[in-house]
């Protein structure tokens, strides 16, 4: 199961000039920075498993409620950019960010491997999500598959641009509802994408599979 009621969802590409100063800004400043707000639990980040998958990262903030994500500490945070979060952003291709809540989270922990579908529901959407809700507790029990999670973004609160993303033009529109599949191998990931495939709504997904980078925790010195 995934740490908290909230989450921040984020795809991102990167441009050939800026991936070693990506790597670099993300594991020694980002990521502890992000972790060491008050409510955020754990940051993890995956990168694309094949040349299909795009964008190419994906990095996953898990938070104690989803009022954490809007809440001041995290958007002081967004309006006070550091000049390296400035420099690295820079080389950011189609960002794709949603503040979101989880709705169903199944499984007994982590994966070394993340299938993501971005999707969109209709309106009267409740048959849609106790449908998905009852796909993903299935998914969670079957072998190599470690979580299976179905996460609800707040529109409003992701499109609002910050001082670190006001003058960016990598930034996309975020996706309504995202699924998140967690296994111990690609090839069970490929099974999951089977047995979703039967949901009308989720034909047109935007499907990623992805390989585990990196965890980051608190720790004493970034605790929130």
């Amino acid at each position: 199961m995934l740490a908290g009621e909230g989450a921040v969802a984020i795809w991102n590409g990167i441009s050939e000039t800026g991936r070693a100063e990506f790597y670099q800004w993300h594991l020694h400043e980002h990521m502890p920075e992000r972790v060491g707000i008050p409510g955020f639990l754990r940051g993890r980040r995956y990168r694309a498993a094949d040349t299909v998958t795009k964008p190419e990262f994906f990095t996953l903030y898990e938070t104690q409620t989803f009022e954490v994500t809007v809440g001041s500490d995290y958007v002081n945070r967004l309006n006070t950019p550091s000049a390296w979060t400035r420099s690295a952003t820079s080389h950011f291709q189609t960002t794709s960010r949603a503040l979101t809540k989880v709705v169903a989270s199944f499984g007994v922990g982590p994966g070394g491997v993340l299938l993501t579908l971005r999707f969109d529901l209709p309106e009267d959407e409740d048959t849609e999500v106790d449908s998905l809700r009852h796909r993903l507790m299935d998914l969670a029990n079957q072998a190599e598959i470690t979580g299976a999670h179905l996460l609800k973004a707040d529109g409003g609160a992701s499109d609002v641009r910050s001082a670190e993303s006001k003058d960016r033009n990598d930034i996309e529109t975020p996706p309504r509802w995202a699924i998140l599949v967690e296994a111990c191998s690609l090839g069970a990931l490929e099974h999951a994408l089977e047995c979703l495939s039967g949901a009308a709504f989720l034909r047109g997904a935007a499907v990623g599979k992805y390989i585990h980078e990196y965890t980051r925790l608190k720790t004493a010195w970034a605790a929130g």
